[in-house]
């Protein structure tokens, strides 16, 4: 009759000899799917990195980037606003027209010349022609309306002024 120790023994090995095999097992099938996951970060990787220096690099390029970029419109927020203060009081709104002020003179050399800003503040020069003498009048203009009377041709001045930029 066999030995019980021999039992004990036997049976001990086969446990050893299963444990092996779940244990070569488990690191095979481990190793296959963490090869699938390194592939899967490697695409990761390639695909945000963009190249050599994976993706923490590219991250670090693209946060440098967006730093650079932020600094360029700070200046030229900065600048706009200077220039949005010029444009306030840039003669940017012209109207012209000429005319004859006296019906014995003809060629239309009498004119009004309107020089407005944005805001339709500034001045309309009157230059008035007649075979004996010129005469030029100047009067300010405030939000498209003469300070003092203006004459018809000075009113269309100031109207085509307001009319030639937006």
């Amino acid at each position: 009759m066999p030995n019980s120790t021999n039992y004990i023994a036997m049976a001990g090995l086969a446990l050893a000899v299963v444990a092996m095999a779940v244990l070569i097992y488990h690191m095979y099938a481990m190793r296959v799917a963490l090869g699938g996951v390194r592939r899967r970060l490697d695409t990761q990787d390639g695909l945000i990195g963009g190249g050599a220096g994976g993706a923490a690099e590219r991250l670090k390029s693209l946060e440098a980037g967006m730093a650079s970029n932020q600094s360029a419109l700070e200046r030229a927020s900065g600048r706009l606003a200077e220039l949005e203060v010029l444009a306030k009081t840039d003669v940017s709104r012209v109207g012209f027209v000429r005319y004859d002020a006296f019906e014995d003179t003809g060629s239309d050399l009498s004119y009004a010349l309107a020089l407005l800003n944005r805001e339709g503040d500034g001045v309309v020069l009157s230059s008035i022609y007649s075979r004996t003498d010129t005469r030029t009048y100047g009067k300010a203009v405030k939000a498209f309306a003469p300070a003092a009377n203006a004459s018809d041709e000075e009113l269309r001045a100031i109207e085509l002024a307001r009319n030639s930029a937006s």
